[in-house]
């Protein structure tokens, strides 16, 4: 069989490989310089006032909702349509995961169903910028400042995104990037948080790091010595290595390059299948720029998208769904909501496929994955009822 075009790829290159040589010929592989300089550049790159790293995307959530004070029993506002960590964090602090369905044609949660689901127990909103398209983060931010309730956007997917002109990560409370592989930039595994709040940012520089400081303006007891640090509170440890920010600091260098391919292959997606009667293209709103993580197409129900998966498989075009909704996972039948509750994520989870979409996608790959899923879809449409 012919290699298969994956879904998500990285993007390295010798300045990359470079970068990384040069820290593992250093002192520090570890809590050295390296972080503090990724850090110093997300921030200011999102228009944050502090970035705090961690180990994964998963571990900034938990470390996000800890800062944000997430008590047991405690509820968290979540989209079912986003990628299981975002609800499970919650779960790591005692915390209940609440679904709000998504909007009619969009992946991102429905903003005008979000105040019917706050209760007294709600601590958090965490809305997901799903494919790298951003929220409507002012009017959820209207609604958390008129309950006092703590936003944590994941915009796991969405680092190089603006929304209405200003980077993401610059107005919710707290905002969360993920540096998996298949995002816009890569350090292997991890994730970040930034703030513009100091006193959340201290809080996620202590839960990152064991819950210890040497900072002997923060001690609590005597400080006994330049030796002294005092554990504070119960943390973890998610710190991330120097050998990783300084890929980061490298790809960060390349972020617009990386989202700009994202957008022309886009555009091109957009042209090729805008017509066709198999598919919907993805929307957003005018006063979004989106990051393009994901490039989703909405098959038609009367398709058979199994089918249609294992055709362009065939045809050397990986796929995949993103994403199953999280409350339809056998751990989450505890939790118990009903499905039909949420009638858009049901529809969109029918439908989605995500095809191929990096920024190292040759121009005959694109031309392949636009033939295959052309060619492949117009089979089923014939064999179909539609």
């Amino acid at each position: 069989m012919e290699k298969i075009i994956p879904y998500g790829r990285q993007y390295l290159d010798e300045e990359d490989i470079a970068a990384v040589v040069e820290v593992l010929r250093s002192d520090y592989l570890t809590t050295g310089p390296r972080v503090i300089e990724f850090e110093k550049r997300l921030a200011e790159k999102v228009g944050a006032r502090f970035a705090v790293t961690f180990s994964s995307g998963t571990a900034a959530l938990h470390a996000a909702y800890f800062a944000a004070g997430l008590k047991p029993g405690e509820e968290v506002i979540v989209s079912p349509i986003t990628f299981a960590a975002t609800a499970n964090a919650a779960l790591y602090l005692g915390g209940v995961p609440v679904f709000v369905d998504i909007a009619p044609g969009s992946f991102n949660i429905d903003v005008a169903a979000i105040e019917a689901a706050i209760t007294p127990r709600t601590r958090i909103i965490a809305p997901t910028d799903m494919a790298g398209i951003p929220v409507d983060i002012d009017s959820i931010m209207e609604i958390a400042q008129k309950y006092n309730i703590i936003v944590v956007e994941d915009a796991a997917h969405a680092l190089g995104a603006f929304y209405k002109g200003t980077p993401v990560g610059s107005r919710a409370h707290l905002t969360i990037f993920s540096f998996h592989p298949v995002k816009s930039i890569t350090t292997g595994e991890g994730g970040a948080v930034v703030t513009n709040d100091a006193s959340l940012y201290e809080r996620l520089l202590l839960f990152r790091n064991h819950g210890i400081t040497r900072s002997a303006q923060k001690f609590i007891n005597k400080n006994a010595g330049p030796w002294y640090y005092e554990m504070q509170l119960l943390g973890y440890n998610f710190r991330l290595t120097d050998i990783q920010c300084a890929l980061g600091i490298s790809q960060l260098k390349k972020l617009e390059q990386f989202i700009k391919r994202r957008k022309e292959i886009v555009s091109i997606y957009n042209d090729a299948f805008r017509n066709n009667p198999a598919f919907t293209i993805p929307a957003h709103s005018d006063y979004v720029e989106p990051a393009w993580h994901l490039y989703i197409l909405r098959v038609k129900s009367c398709l058979d998208r199994n089918k249609l998966i294992n055709l362009l498989f065939e045809q050397g075009v990986g796929t995949q769904v993103h994403y199953i909704p999280v409350y339809r996972h056998p751990y989450y039948t505890r939790i118990s909501p009903d499905p039909e509750a949420f009638p858009n994520a049901e529809a969109y989870y029918r439908e989605c496929l995500s095809i191929p979409l990096f920024p190292g996608l040759k121009e005959a790959e694109i031309d392949k994955v636009i033939n295959a899923v052309t060619a492949c879809s117009k089979i089923l449409m014939d064999q179909g009822n539609c």
